[in-house]
C-alpha cells in the first residue's frame, strides 16, 4: 500500500479550524501573535533553568518511588508503560507549583490571563488532546536516558498536527512545524543524573543484594562511587523499606573509612557542607559524598572528627 504524504505545512496567513469548535482563524507567525509573545516573556521572567529543572526531577523520583520500590531509572523494565504515562500529570502538578501558577480552566493554567496547555513527554512527540487544538502549549521533552530535556512554547494549531490520531483521538505535533513555529524556552539541558545509574551491572548486584544489611551495601556503594556525589534520594533507594533509612546508612561510615580510606560528609550538616565544597563537591539538597585522605589535604582530621560527632 503507498505511503500516504503528508499535507504541505501551513503557514501564517493560512485559514486554520479546531477540530473541537470548529471555528476558523487565521495562523499567525509566533513573533507575531500577541498571546505567545506575553506568554513567553512571562515565562522568561522567571529563572526557567532552575525551576523546570527541580519540577522535572521530582515528577521522575515521584514515578520511581526508589524508597519503597528500590528503582532509581525511568527505563528499567520494572517502571511499567502505565507508570510511565503517569509521568506527564506528576511534571504538570510540578510545574505550576513551582511557578506559582495555579490549575485552572479552560486549559491546565493561565498565564497573565492566557489559557496555557502543559504537556510533556518522554519520547520524540507530544500527544495533543482536541481541546489543545490551536492553544498555547508548553511542550516539555525528557530524555532520561541521557539525562536532558528542552521546552518549547507553540500555539499548536490543527494544521501543524499530525493527520493520524491515537485511540484517545490526540494528535502528534508535525516535526516540521515544530521547527519552523516552535520557540525554545530551553535549548537541551541537562538533568541531575542518579549516580546508582554509573554502576556496573555487578556492582549493583552487591548494592542490592538480598538479605544483605544496609550497612554493608551502603559501604559497597562508596567504595564503587568514590569522590562522587550522592543525593539523598540515591541513598534511601539502597536502603528502601528501612526504617530511618539515613540513619541505618550513616552507621556506614566507619565501615567506608576502614574498607576504603574514604571520609564521607553528608550535606545535612552546614560545617560539612562547606568543608565539601571547599573541595569541588556539592552537597546542597543533603547529598553525601565520601572523599579522599589526599583530595582533603589539610582539613583531612577536621573530616574525620566531623564524620565521627555525626556517625549515628
Amino acid at each position: 500500500m503507498p505511503r500516504r504524504l503528508q499535507p504541505s505545512l501551513a503557514q501564517p496567513g493560512d485559514v486554520c479550524a479546531s477540530e473541537r469548535s470548529g471555528k476558523a482563524h487565521t495562523i499567525d507567525h509566533p513573533d507575531h501573535d500577541v498571546e505567545m509573545q506575553t506568554v513567553l516573556a512571562w515565562i522568561m521572567g522567571k529563572p526557567v533553568e532552575l525551576l523546570m529543572t527541580e519540577a522535572i526531577v521530582e515528577a521522575v523520583e515521584y514515578v520511581l518511588d526508589g524508597a519503597k520500590t528500590f528503582r532509581f531509572d525511568l527505563n528499567s523494565p520494572d517502571v511499567d508503560s502505565d507508570e510511565r504515562r503517569t509521568f506527564g500529570v506528576k511534571l504538570q502538578y510540578r510545574i505550576i507549583e513551582a511557578f506559582g501558577l495555579s490549575k485552572k480552566r479552560p486549559l491546565d493554567t493561565t498565564i497573565s490571563d492566557v489559557p496555557v496547555e502543559l504537556k510533556a513527554t518522554l519520547r520524540d512527540n507530544w500527544a495533543i488532546p482536541r481541546e489543545g487544538h490551536c492553544q498555547i502549549c508548553l511542550l516539555t521533552q525528557v530524555d532520561t536516558k541521557n539525562d536532558k530535556y528542552r521546552v518549547f512554547l507553540m500555539r499548536t494549531h490543527r494544521r501543524w498536527l499530525s493527520e493520524g490520531k491515537n485511540q484517545d483521538s490526540k494528535r502528534s505535533i508535525r516535526a516540521d512545524a515544530r521547527d519552523a513555529f516552535a520557540l525554545v524556552v530551553l535549548d537541551w539541558t541537562r538533568l541531575p543524573r542518579n549516580p546508582l545509574k554509573d554502576l556496573a551491572p555487578s556492582e549493583l548486584e552487591v548494592v542490592f543484594q538480598p538479605g544483605v544489611g544496609i550497612r554493608r551495601r551502603v559501604t559497597a556503594l562508596f567504595g564503587y562511587l568514590p569522590e562522587t556525589v550522592i543525593p539523598r534520594v540515591a541513598i534511601e533507594t539502597v536502603a528502601a523499606m528501612a526504617k530511618d533509612p539515613l540513619r541505618r546508612a550513616r552507621e556506614a561510615k566507619p565501615d567506608v573509612a576502614f574498607s576504603h580510606d574514604l571520609v564521607v560528609l553528608v550535606g545535612t550538616w552546614p560545617p560539612q557542607r562547606q568543608l565539601a565544597a571547599r573541595h569541588g563537591f556539592d552537597l546542597s539538597g543533603e547529598a553525601w559524598v565520601a572523599i579522599r585522605p589526599e583530595t582533603l589535604g589539610d582539613d583531612y582530621d577536621t573530616a574525620v572528627d566531623m564524620m565521627r560527632r555525626t556517625g549515628k
